[in-house]
């Protein structure tokens, strides 16, 4: 546990500025991610040092196909999520209580070393959502630099102006979950909102980081050819050559009701997406 960076007293309650909900946490509780708590009117993060997952995975699996291709990432992530995804592949560990945290006790120094023992070129802060814990991914981060390893938010892009700055001098990678181009898609299935989205991916872009963006196509929800064709003119118009990955969904969590993304749904989607950027990769099939 250690003490956040990111937050304000405001008289008896705390605002917490890592995503754009922008909590406000009273005394015993905790934001919306769960992680985040406010003890004796301070900001805590439970699971500094506290590690769900860690994997060594091809760096094609973030998915980034273009940053450092054919190499191995450290990959890392701690419980818990500002979102609530009905589709949600990691929602074992996404999707906790403050009361269920857990993780393996390691602390920024041992991760960077494990990265190098492992051979990898870089560290991936993934499975769950970055931003809650970044705090613990800035002092990662800031040690990697320092040993020549890139760092690599894999995000839900649902940061804060201040969270951005906060952390980007230090990252050198972004994949970002576009998970929709609906206001309402967002709000409804992930409890959350489109535009700060929109932001981020507009920010990391002109800070120079190299970006990549995921969109999981979902049969009945934002797959239809307009939706398509907003999400790559979005892209677009922010970079022709940013890469697109369309992904395939498989039922899981709370759609395990839903039918798996047909393949032509996947080709209409890559065909309108090349229509206006350089790079559209399918996946998950």
């Amino acid at each position: 546990m250690k003490e956040c960076d990111l937050y304000k007293k405001e008289k008896d309650r705390i605002r917490c500025f890592a995503c754009s909900h922008k909590c406000f946490i009273s005394k015993g509780k905790t934001g919306i991610c769960g992680v985040r708590k406010n003890i004796g009117n301070k900001l805590y993060l439970l699971v500094y040092g506290k590690v769900a997952s860690m994997n060594i995975d091809p760096i094609e699996k973030k998915p980034l196909y273009h940053f450092l291709p054919g190499t191995f990432s450290f990959s890392i992530g701690t419980v818990g999520c500002n979102f609530r995804c009905g589709f949600c592949q990691n929602f074992e560990i996404s999707q906790i209580k403050e009361r269920q945290i857990f993780g393996k006790d390691i602390s920024p120094e041992e991760i960077v070393q494990k990265a190098i023992k492992s051979k990898c070129k870089s560290i991936s802060y993934t499975y769950t959502e970055p931003a809650i814990f970044i705090e613990f991914v800035k002092d990662i981060a800031k040690l990697a630099k320092k040993k020549k390893l890139k760092n690599i938010l894999v995000t839900n892009g649902f940061f804060t102006k201040e969270s951005f700055d906060y952390i980007t001098d230090y990252v050198d990678a972004m994949n970002i979950d576009l998970k929709s181009f609906s206001d309402e898609f967002y709000r409804k299935i992930c409890g959350g909102r489109l535009e700060p989205v929109l932001e981020t991916i507009k920010r990391a872009h002109k800070k120079g980081i190299h970006l990549e963006i995921t969109t999981l196509v979902i049969p009945g929800e934002n797959d239809s050819e307009k939706e398509f064709e907003q999400i790559a003119k979005f892209i677009s118009s922010v970079d022709k050559n940013i890469p697109w990955h369309i992904s395939r969904f498989f039922p899981i969590y709370k759609m395990q009701n839903r039918d798996v993304t047909p393949l032509l749904t996947l080709k209409i989607a890559e065909k309108i997406g090349k229509k206006y950027l350089k790079y559209v990769h399918v996946g998950n099939i």
